[in-house]
């Protein structure tokens, strides 16, 4: 039978119903996690005084909660402090290991249990994410009845890995990585505690080594006191820890991605923003960031592309060109020599004059489409291939752009119903300012044919 222990790694000598309380064998991360509230360091917005969470945990008002936040943010911490001051039953599960079937065991036994001794059951789901609709689905009316109050805890936006109804009857609470300031916090009270951190063994940290673990966490207490615990088994006791046994203890740091979580979407939109905004060193970093994160390059390339034809548009058509080079480029040399041109391609695009007029012209035009499916083609921009055609005034009237003066004819070539209609409106930035005094001249040359077909219609109504 799985309990509250398998949550936390070993747990030998940890007490049976104690979800916080770690046995001497277990890591330092385990054995030094908060009691209490009082001991929970950072989250100030959600448990700090006058915090929404520690409002409805001190009044033991606690509803079905979703806990959303990074690894080592304190979710698995906070359940448990949850449980131990209500004084329900915590009953651990893991999304990742175990399946609904269990689900319903604990969820029978929690039913059972509130009959037999009215104590209240919480069960914690970690990685809540991880199970489908139709497993999340299993813990609604079990919600609803108030059999269990549900915890779970996902990495992932729950907007996105939650279903709706199960989302309707729960709280969710955003949890932020942990600053700098409180890992270092933290790091020193293990340091110091003598019963459940390394306090017996006299041991000290300079500032540099101390700064270092506490950047090189990532705002992840777990990682931080993993690598305080190693770095400490390299030096004997009364030793001062230096940033030489920290580097060994952290190796190196991972990105932290998911190619197709919300991560993933918060970095491209990143990119893109930074090259909207003529920025090429935010550019290039959140480049870098998702392609060390393992992101499909060629991915990359199609977004640049349509960066080019969104962004830059006709201010710099040869933007277009760079990113369907850099992406052939990429496809020729591959890894890590192509991603060079996917980097030249994210400047280019940066430092390039920006226009989106091409991408809000073309969105009016099919809105106009879809607006009139019916519009008949004006006749005298018609083909006319056959006899019957041209009798019944098929291209009767057109013009010859090309024999007229700037190359353009007197004429329209918009349905009548929407004749004068303006989709695309160059603006001043790179080729389009040109583009611009061009196009306002045949404007005003189909202007006046316009007048004057209006003109012959009047007459004719008369």
């Amino acid at each position: 039978m799985t309990s509250e222990l398998d949550l936390f790694g070993p747990d030998a000598g940890r007490p049976h119903g104690d979800p916080l309380v770690a046995g001497v064998g277990a890591p330092l991360a385990a054995r030094m996690r908060p009691r209490s509230i009082e001991e929970f360091l950072g989250q100030l917005d959600l448990v700090g005084e006058g915090g929404a969470l520690r409002e409805l945990i001190e009044r033991d008002r606690v509803p079905s909660l979703i806990l959303w936040g990074p690894p080592g943010c304190g979710k698995t911490t906070l359940a448990g402090i949850v449980a131990r001051r209500t004084g329900a039953r915590f009953e651990a599960f893991s999304a990742v290991t175990e399946g609904i079937a269990r689900v319903r065991e604990l969820i029978e036994q929690a039913g059972e249990r509130k009959r037999a001794t009215g104590q209240d059951t919480i069960l914690f789901v970690d990685e809540i994410h991880r199970f489908n609709k139709s497993q999340q689905d299993a813990f609604l009316p079990h919600v609803e009845a108030g059999t269990i109050t549900l915890i779970g805890a996902t990495t992932e936006n729950p907007s996105f890995e939650v279903v709706g109804p199960l989302l309707s009857r729960t709280r969710v609470f955003v949890l932020e990585p942990l600053g700098p300031d409180v890992v270092s916090d933290l790091c020193r009270r293990a340091l110091e505690d003598v019963d459940r951190g390394l306090g017996s063994r006299d041991l000290g940290i300079d500032d540099e080594a101390l700064r270092k673990l506490a950047e090189s966490a990532d705002g992840d207490a777990r990682r931080a006191l993993n690598a305080l615990e190693t770095a400490a088994h390299l030096l004997p006791d009364g030793a001062e820890i230096s940033l030489r046994e920290v580097e060994a203890a952290l190796q190196r740091r991972f990105a932290r991605y998911d190619k197709s979580g919300e991560e993933h979407y918060n970095l491209i939109s990143a990119l893109h923003k930074a090259v909207r905004g003529s920025d090429p060193d935010g550019a290039l970093y959140w480049l870098a960031r998702m392609l060390d994160g393992g992101e499909n390059p060629m991915y990359i390339a199609r977004r640049l592309v349509r960066m080019a034809l969104e962004d830059v548009g006709v201010a710099d058509p040869g933007a277009l060109h760079v990113c369907v080079a850099a992406r052939d480029a990429y496809h020729f040399l591959g890894s890590p020599e192509g991603e060079l041109a996917l980097a030249q391609a994210c400047v280019y695009l940066a430092a390039a004059p920006k226009s989106n007029r091409l991408y809000v012209g073309f969105g009016a035009a099919m809105s106009a489409a879809r607006e009139t499916p019916a519009e008949p083609v004006p006749l005298h921009i018609r083909n006319a291939p056959t006899r019957l055609m041209k009798e019944l005034g098929y291209g009767a009237g057109y013009r010859y752009d090309h024999d007229w003066e700037d190359g353009v004819a007197p004429q329209t070539y918009l349905p009548d119903s929407i004749a004068g209609r303006r989709f695309y409106e160059p603006g001043d930035a790179g080729l389009e300012s040109e583009l611009g005094r061009r196009l306002e001249r045949a404007r005003a040359t189909r202007a006046a044919a316009e007048q004057i077909g209006e003109t012959d219609r009047e007459d004719s109504d008369g």
